[in-house]
């Protein structure tokens, strides 16, 4: 049920809607002029600025890789603590937000006054059952094992003409629920089944790649169009968010390439979404395929796709037509998550801490970062961005921050493409995602998987599925030695 789709055929006109040209997410709207040129720009030909990306790649690294936020942490918690900068404030908004963040949410009538309204459909019960301590979800070890931080995204061709937003399968909506409360029957029932396969490095030594085969079954409402695109999502870490809402959309549009220009083999472009808190067209940055514009859209979605919450953003409940039960069981009035609620779960989100480089001093560290470069990996995860500016943000303000991404969409090849188009991204384009935390993976979550859906179980094995613009990145490290490859993994490592 994969369907490759061209980018061409994702790049249609959004004319009339409208494009947020904000330093931050805070700012307010430019005009109708700006923004439309703006709309024009990201859609077609975003023009890359190559000075812009030596000075950031000629910046030097420092341990602080999230400027004043971060903090000295390497422990199962180490994204769980709020920005070592932030006022007392803001740390005491931030507790508020946590305990949003890990409460259990109960059904209609029975649930806390503020945790109230869980499904009728839904994924999972509370933000921290994805996020475990913050960190990164796994996939199911196989068919027999339920998906706990794994969700499963679906469409079918075409995209809706006003905004490019996937076109919903007609009876499931845009994500299979896979769980309901009592009386509703759940969607489906997903299994994940591994296929493998080995693989040498030119010196001989072997490794081993797996492959995710989806299988959906137990379909509550009849079978899926046999065109139906399927996607694996794992959830994403959390830390550092509040500095990547802060980059300036200007940053992004100048680091983007989206027809290699500059002849380097990498064509990062922006995506370009709908931004449901504004109600108008926005640059995305969050998601794997930067289809979320801000925190509190993000936030708002996930709250609505993953646990059934409503909101002031997302006021209806996730019952497609077919589903009588769904919506017989949908009868309470009036929003899930208020307000105030989502914005202090936004707060909890916006000033999580980033640890610090760990062995930064250590001389394997600082040749695997050379090595990093040389191979061409910082062509995407580059390693420097700076915040903008807002007066309601100062302790993320002009951070400079390690975050080792550019945030934009990248051709990643064959081997990872879902076929699924996002809004402007592609079937086999993905979102740089950032590295920092990511040598803390097995201490955070409890396992090194990665990839969109948790394909690859050690960082090795993730830089053998690269393709498309960092193929050549790819063949640099299965050509190299097996010190140099060590190299590259310790300072990966040290993130």
């Amino acid at each position: 049920m994969i369907l490759n789709n061209r980018r061409e055929n994702n790049e249609k006109s959004i004319a009339g809607r409208t494009l947020r040209m904000t330093s931050a997410t805070f700012t307010a709207k430019p005009t109708l002029l700006l923004m439309l040129a703006a709309t024009t720009l990201c859609a077609n030909s975003c023009t890359s600025t190559p000075e812009l990306r030596n000075q950031l790649l000629e910046t030097p690294l420092t341990a602080q890789l999230g400027g004043d936020t971060s903090r000295p942490l390497a422990t199962s918690e180490a994204f769980t603590f709020v920005a070592a900068n932030a006022n007392p404030d803001t740390r005491a908004k931030f507790s508020a937000g946590n305990t949003i963040f890990v409460q259990s949410w109960g059904l209609v009538g029975l649930g806390p006054a503020d945790a109230d309204g869980l499904g009728p459909v839904f994924n999972r019960t509370a933000c921290s059952n994805c996020h475990m301590n913050n960190g990164r979800g796994r996939a199911p070890t196989g068919p027999d094992q339920e998906l706990q931080s794994m969700l499963v995204r679906i469409s079918i061709p075409g995209q809706d003409p006003e905004n490019n937003r996937p076109t919903p399968v007609p009876g499931y909506g845009d994500q299979i629920q896979d769980r309901a409360i009592a009386g509703v029957p759940a969607e489906a029932r997903i299994r994940i089944h591994w296929q493998e396969r080995s693989g040498r490095f030119d010196d001989g030594t072997a490794y081993a790649l797996r492959t995710p085969r989806i299988e959906v079954s137990e379909l509550a409402f009849g079978p899926l169009p046999g065109d139906t695109m399927l996607s694996a999502r794992v959830a994403n870490p959390l830390l550092g968010l509040g500095l990547l809402e802060m980059i300036p959309v200007e940053t992004l549009q100048r680091l983007a390439d989206p027809n290699d220009r500059d002849n380097d083999g990498i064509s990062g472009r922006v995506n370009v979404v709908f931004n449901p808190r504004d109600g108008d067209m926005a640059v995305g940055r969050f998601g794997w395929k930067a289809n979320a514009p801000n925190l509190t859209s993000q936030n708002a979605a996930a709250a609505h796709g993953d646990m059934g919450i409503t909101s002031p953003l997302f006021p209806t409940d996730n019952c497609p037509d077919v589903q009588v039960a769904c919506l017989a069981a949908a009868t309470h009035d009036g929003i899930e998550m208020s307000a105030d609620t989502l914005r202090s779960l936004n707060i909890y989100t916006r000033w999580l801490a980033v640890p610090q480089q760990r062995g930064a001093g250590r001389p394997e560290v600082r040749n695997g970062f050379e090595i990093f470069k040389a191979f061409g990996c910082a062509g995407c995860h580059l390693p420097t961005l700076t915040t903008g500016t807002d007066p309601r943000a100062p302790d993320l303000s002009n951070q400079v921050i390690h975050p080792f991404t550019d945030l934009l969409l990248h051709d990643m090849g064959a081997g990872l493409a879902d076929g699924r188009p996002d809004f402007l991204a592609g079937g086999r384009e993905w979102r740089t995602p950032p590295l920092w935390g990511i040598g803390l993976t097995a201490k955070v979550s409890g396992h090194t998987e990665f990839l969109h859906d948790g394909r690859a179980r050690s960082l090795e094995e993730a830089i053998l599925w690269h393709g498309g613009e960092a193929q050549a990145s790819r063949d640099r490290f299965t050509a190299s030695d097996a010190g140099k490859r060590a190299a590259l993994l310790a300072f990966l490592n040290s993130l």
